[in-house]
Protein backbone atom coordinates (compact mmCIF):
# COMPACT_ATOMS: atom_id res chain seq x y z
CA UNK A 1 0.00 0.00 0.00
CA UNK A 2 1.54 3.33 -0.63
CA UNK A 3 2.45 5.82 1.62
CA UNK A 4 -0.63 8.62 2.01
CA UNK A 5 1.81 11.81 0.68
CA UNK A 6 0.98 14.01 3.69
CA UNK A 7 2.86 11.20 5.87
CA UNK A 8 5.88 11.01 3.50
CA UNK A 9 7.72 14.66 5.49
CA UNK A 10 7.64 13.08 8.44
CA UNK A 11 9.19 9.82 7.65
CA UNK A 12 12.03 11.52 6.19
CA UNK A 13 12.31 13.65 9.14
CA UNK A 14 12.31 10.46 11.17
CA UNK A 15 14.55 9.01 9.16
CA UNK A 16 16.99 11.93 9.28
CA UNK A 17 17.03 12.19 12.71
CA UNK A 18 17.33 8.22 13.32
CA UNK A 19 20.58 8.49 11.36
CA UNK A 20 21.75 11.66 13.27
CA UNK A 21 21.43 9.95 16.80
CA UNK A 22 22.88 6.93 15.16
CA UNK A 23 26.20 9.14 14.43
CA UNK A 24 26.06 10.37 17.34
CA UNK A 25 26.00 6.85 19.26
CA UNK A 26 28.76 5.85 17.26
CA UNK A 27 30.72 9.17 18.16
CA UNK A 28 30.28 8.77 21.80
CA UNK A 29 31.19 5.04 21.58
CA UNK A 30 34.30 5.99 19.86
CA UNK A 31 34.64 8.29 22.59
CA UNK A 32 34.38 5.73 25.57
CA UNK A 33 36.25 3.08 23.59
CA UNK A 34 39.50 6.00 23.52
CA UNK A 35 38.69 6.98 27.35
CA UNK A 36 39.20 3.18 28.05
CA UNK A 37 42.01 2.43 26.23
CA UNK A 38 43.58 5.76 28.06
CA UNK A 39 42.65 4.22 31.08
CA UNK A 40 43.93 1.20 30.37
CA UNK A 41 47.00 2.21 29.48
CA UNK A 42 47.38 4.78 32.52
CA UNK A 43 46.63 1.64 34.73
CA UNK A 44 49.61 -0.44 33.24
CA UNK A 45 51.97 2.41 33.59
CA UNK A 46 51.27 3.71 36.79
CA UNK A 47 52.87 0.66 38.84
CA UNK A 48 56.14 1.10 36.69
CA UNK A 49 56.14 4.43 37.85
CA UNK A 50 55.31 3.65 41.23
CA UNK A 51 57.89 0.99 42.16
CA UNK A 52 60.48 4.19 41.80
CA UNK A 53 58.26 5.38 45.05
CA UNK A 54 58.16 2.16 46.40
CA UNK A 55 61.64 0.66 46.05
CA UNK A 56 63.60 3.39 48.02
CA UNK A 57 66.05 2.79 50.24
CA UNK A 58 64.45 2.34 53.95
CA UNK A 59 64.79 5.41 56.26
CA UNK A 60 66.96 4.22 59.64
CA UNK A 61 65.38 6.24 61.51
CA UNK A 62 62.22 4.39 61.08
CA UNK A 63 63.47 1.16 61.87
CA UNK A 64 62.77 -0.51 65.02
CA UNK A 65 64.50 -3.39 67.16
CA UNK A 66 63.02 -6.48 69.09
CA UNK A 67 64.46 -7.31 72.16
CA UNK A 68 65.35 -10.18 70.41
CA UNK A 69 67.52 -8.20 67.98
CA UNK A 70 65.02 -8.39 64.70
CA UNK A 71 64.73 -5.46 62.92
CA UNK A 72 61.36 -4.05 61.35
CA UNK A 73 59.53 -1.69 59.89
CA UNK A 74 56.25 -0.66 61.69
CA UNK A 75 53.09 -1.64 59.75
CA UNK A 76 51.65 2.12 59.66
CA UNK A 77 55.08 2.71 57.53
CA UNK A 78 54.19 0.25 55.20
CA UNK A 79 50.76 1.55 54.94
CA UNK A 80 51.95 5.41 54.52
CA UNK A 81 54.48 3.97 51.36
CA UNK A 82 51.49 2.46 49.56
CA UNK A 83 49.52 5.30 50.47
CA UNK A 84 52.62 7.89 48.50
CA UNK A 85 52.70 4.98 45.30
CA UNK A 86 49.41 4.74 44.82
CA UNK A 87 47.66 7.26 46.82
CA UNK A 88 44.96 6.43 49.54
CA UNK A 89 41.98 4.05 48.28
CA UNK A 90 44.40 2.38 45.39
CA UNK A 91 45.34 -0.22 46.73
CA UNK A 92 43.62 -2.80 49.54
CA UNK A 93 44.13 -6.29 51.27
CA UNK A 94 41.52 -8.62 50.27
CA UNK A 95 40.96 -12.41 52.60
CA UNK A 96 41.57 -15.24 50.54
CA UNK A 97 40.39 -17.47 53.33
CA UNK A 98 39.02 -17.44 56.83
CA UNK A 99 40.85 -17.14 59.71
CA UNK A 100 42.63 -20.03 60.74
CA UNK A 101 42.29 -20.21 65.20
CA UNK A 102 44.95 -22.53 66.71
CA UNK A 103 46.12 -22.64 70.42
CA UNK A 104 48.34 -19.57 70.42
CA UNK A 105 48.22 -18.57 66.90
CA UNK A 106 45.83 -16.75 64.41
CA UNK A 107 46.05 -17.34 60.70
CA UNK A 108 44.80 -15.85 57.62
CA UNK A 109 45.64 -15.39 54.26
CA UNK A 110 45.51 -12.31 52.06
CA UNK A 111 46.25 -10.71 48.85
CA UNK A 112 47.63 -7.16 48.26
CA UNK A 113 45.78 -5.64 45.17
CA UNK A 114 46.80 -2.05 43.59
CA UNK A 115 44.94 -0.07 41.07
CA UNK A 116 42.78 -3.06 40.14
CA UNK A 117 45.96 -5.62 40.17
CA UNK A 118 46.93 -8.42 41.81
CA UNK A 119 50.46 -8.29 43.24
CA UNK A 120 51.30 -10.41 45.68
CA UNK A 121 49.47 -13.02 48.08
CA UNK A 122 51.02 -14.29 51.63
CA UNK A 123 49.87 -15.67 55.06
CA UNK A 124 49.70 -13.44 57.87
CA UNK A 125 50.32 -15.08 61.36
CA UNK A 126 50.22 -13.53 64.90
CA UNK A 127 49.99 -15.23 68.85
CA UNK A 128 47.31 -14.63 71.31
CA UNK A 129 47.02 -15.45 74.50
CA UNK A 130 43.24 -15.53 75.67
CA UNK A 131 39.86 -15.54 73.86
CA UNK A 132 39.01 -11.59 74.65
CA UNK A 133 42.26 -10.86 72.66
CA UNK A 134 41.70 -13.09 69.54
CA UNK A 135 39.80 -9.45 67.50
CA UNK A 136 43.54 -7.84 67.96
CA UNK A 137 45.23 -11.00 67.10
CA UNK A 138 43.21 -11.00 64.05
CA UNK A 139 44.09 -7.40 63.00
CA UNK A 140 47.74 -7.90 63.90
CA UNK A 141 47.85 -11.33 61.37
CA UNK A 142 46.62 -9.03 58.31
CA UNK A 143 49.33 -6.32 59.09
CA UNK A 144 51.60 -9.29 59.01
CA UNK A 145 50.10 -10.37 55.61
CA UNK A 146 50.52 -6.85 54.38
CA UNK A 147 54.01 -6.47 55.54
CA UNK A 148 55.16 -9.84 53.45
CA UNK A 149 52.86 -9.16 50.79
CA UNK A 150 54.98 -5.28 50.34
CA UNK A 151 58.33 -7.63 50.37
CA UNK A 152 57.37 -8.58 46.35
CA UNK A 153 57.26 -4.55 45.53
CA UNK A 154 60.30 -4.07 47.02
CA UNK A 155 59.49 -2.18 50.02
CA UNK A 156 61.58 -2.12 52.99
CA UNK A 157 63.41 -4.90 51.14
CA UNK A 158 66.79 -3.94 52.75
CA UNK A 159 65.50 -5.45 56.36
CA UNK A 160 66.50 -8.72 54.59
CA UNK A 161 69.60 -7.68 53.53
CA UNK A 162 71.89 -9.45 55.67
CA UNK A 163 74.66 -6.69 54.64
CA UNK A 164 72.13 -3.69 55.86
CA UNK A 165 71.49 -5.96 58.62
CA UNK A 166 74.71 -6.25 60.40
CA UNK A 167 75.72 -2.64 59.34
CA UNK A 168 72.32 -1.01 60.91
CA UNK A 169 73.11 -3.21 64.13
CA UNK A 170 76.21 -1.72 64.50
CA UNK A 171 75.43 1.82 63.97
CA UNK A 172 71.87 2.21 65.52
CA UNK A 173 71.57 -0.61 68.13
CA UNK A 174 72.99 -2.01 71.10
CA UNK A 175 72.68 -5.19 73.23
CA UNK A 176 72.10 -4.19 76.91
CA UNK A 177 71.59 -6.03 80.09
CA UNK A 178 68.14 -5.26 81.79
CA UNK A 179 66.23 -6.33 84.40
CA UNK A 180 62.36 -6.94 85.20
CA UNK A 181 60.96 -4.51 86.93
CA UNK A 182 58.87 -6.93 88.89
CA UNK A 183 60.94 -10.54 88.75
CA UNK A 184 63.92 -8.90 89.01
CA UNK A 185 65.54 -11.11 86.04
CA UNK A 186 68.27 -10.35 84.60
CA UNK A 187 68.94 -10.55 80.33
CA UNK A 188 70.69 -9.14 77.50
CA UNK A 189 68.11 -7.64 75.18
CA UNK A 190 68.88 -5.46 71.49
CA UNK A 191 67.21 -1.89 71.94
CA UNK A 192 68.33 1.13 69.62
CA UNK A 193 70.94 3.30 70.87
CA UNK A 194 68.69 6.56 70.39
CA UNK A 195 65.35 4.93 72.24
CA UNK A 196 64.93 4.46 76.24
CA UNK A 197 64.77 0.53 77.58
CA UNK A 198 60.79 0.86 78.07
CA UNK A 199 58.66 -0.90 81.06
CA UNK A 200 58.48 -3.62 82.13
CA UNK A 201 62.65 -3.41 82.18
CA UNK A 202 65.37 -1.15 83.47
CA UNK A 203 68.97 -1.42 81.92
CA UNK A 204 71.32 -1.92 84.49
CA UNK A 205 75.07 -1.88 84.37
Amino acid sequence: MATPFTLRPLLRMASRQSLTQTASIATTSRHMAAAAAATTTTSRTTPAKSSTTSTYPVNTADVEVKPDGIIYLPEIKYRRILNAAFGPGGWGLVPKGEVVVGDKIVTREYALIAEGRFISQAQGENTYFSLENLPSAVEGCKSNALMRCCKDLGIASDLWDPVFIRQFKKQHADEVWVEHAVTKKKKMIWTRKDVPVGYPFKRTN
